[in-house]
């Protein structure tokens, strides 16, 4: 019989791991930050290779601290940084680009060019959310406009979506384990036309 339960959570500035007894009591810890990446004024970007081995990491030191055998784990949860934005190839599993972290505001132009088209009332009238560089569609045009063979890709359907959980759920699993997503995203194809992607090609998260 397993008698824990780990929780990842990937954060900001960091990934940490912990591990719960049955009467909910920390067992073990650890945490790793991660890069900052700032190639331009307003630009914030994570290195998303570099979260999956810090993830790796935490957990395995975790345990190591405890001393628990994976095999005592029934299960664990994962949660990560809301909009961070990242767009990675499901065949190799590898991201075309750096994550784009929420902080980011390069997108403040074409935020701008669509509330022309329309203004702030109509995407939050269709998806509830304002326009802002904070959200994950101007990014996703943003990465569709300026990434090298991407919305090629995408359009043949080789391209994914997803905020950092979505990019690190099918390692962590090998696609063989059960992830219960808290909070289902169904995108608009109205909102992803806006945004400059085509909602059949580009496999985003639900």
């Amino acid at each position: 019989m397993a008698h824990y339960v780990a929780s990842v959570d990937q954060g900001t500035t960091s990934t940490r791991c912990m591990v719960f007894n049955h009467a909910g009591e920390v067992i073990c810890y650890d945490q790793k930050e991660h890069q900052q990446i700032y190639p331009k004024p307003g630009w914030v970007e994570h290195d998303p290779e570099e979260i999956w081995e810090r993830t790796q990491t935490v957990i395995r030191t975790a345990l190591q601290h405890g001393n628990i055998d994976p095999s005592d784990v029934a299960a664990m949860g994962i949660t990560n940084q809301r909009e961070t934005t990242v767009v990675w190839n499901k065949k190799t599993g590898k991201p075309y680009y750096n994550a784009l972290v929420w902080q980011d505001t390069r997108t403040d132009k074409i935020c701008a060019e669509l509330e022309q088209d329309g203004g702030q009332n109509r995407f939050r009238a269709k998806v509830g959310l304002p326009l802002a560089t904070y959200f994950s569609g101007p990014k996703i045009r943003w990465l569709l406009d300026n990434v090298d063979g991407l919305r090629a890709d995408a359009e043949r359907g080789d391209a994914a979506f997803g905020k950092l959980v979505d990019f690190l759920e099918p390692k962590l699993t090998a696609k063989q384990g059960q992830m219960v997503k808290v909070g289902r995203f169904f995108p608009s194809s109205k909102t992803c036309s806006h945004c400059g992607s085509v909602r059949e090609h580009l496999a985003l998260s639900e």
